[in-house]
């Protein structure tokens, strides 16, 4: 399973780009979208890490450009990025490379020809990071994407792995409700934060006596310790 980052402020592009992406790898994909280029830039500063496996940006953006994310992205990591816009010129084009861009595409654009794009660079990029993360008796595998314990893979739902994805990613920092929410379930979702508890439930229970170390911090929320 993999996780994408849209940031384009045509909900209908990102409605269209969310159904076929989900519809063509069988909803093995997490899809996190923002219509404003200043909350994206939030959000990425909020993060140690990118936590994405790929990532689209337009360029003309409100509150932030394209470019400015891009330039915050490449500050800190090599996460692919596939700029999807209307600016076509030699010159911004040009830009987008030098910028770091993986790739660059001109709308109008053929969802077939994005998800091609897409899996030759995440053929590419996942060979690289085979690095594995471990905690005490925990390894998680980013490229596999699956958890063992003691060296016994543990069945994990995706919501499960990505919880577990960021604690590892992350030891000892304390994340909250909220920032989890936001972090598996994405911006848009509308139910309460205290779903994340159960979900922290059933992490713990399927780590077993591993799942000690999925520690609550009182009036605060959730860390590996």
């Amino acid at each position: 399973m993999f996780r994408l980052l849209i940031v384009e402020d045509s909900k209908q592009i990102c409605e269209n780009m969310v159904d076929y992406l989900s519809s063509v790898t069988d909803n093995q994909v997490e899809i996190k979208v923002f219509n404003h280029g200043a909350d994206a830039i939030t959000f990425l500063k909020s993060c140690n890490e990118i936590p994405f496996d790929m990532i689209y940006l337009d360029i003309m953006l409100p509150g932030a450009s394209g470019f400015d994310i891009c330039r915050e992205i490449r500050g800190r990591s090599d996460c692919p990025i596939i700029f999807l816009t209307a600016l076509g010129t030699e010159d911004n084009i040009l830009k987008g490379y030098t910028m770091g861009a993986d790739d660059y595409m001109v709308k109008p654009f053929s969802l077939n020809q994005l998800y091609a794009k897409t899996l030759s660079i995440l053929r590419r990029t996942q060979k690289k990071e085979a690095t594995l993360l471990t905690y005490k008796n925990i390894t998680l595998n980013p490229l596999a994407m699956n958890v063992l314990v003691d060296g016994n893979e543990v069945d994990l739902p995706s919501k499960e792995y990505f919880l577990m994805k960021l604690f590892i990613e992350n030891p000892g920092r304390v994340f909250t409700r909220d920032v989890l929410l936001d972090y598996v379930w994405g911006g848009n979702f509308e139910g309460s934060s205290r779903v994340v508890d159960n979900h922290i439930t059933k992490l713990r229970k399927a780590l077993g006596s591993a799942g000690e170390h999925i520690k609550t911090s009182i009036g605060r929320g959730y860390k590996l310790q």
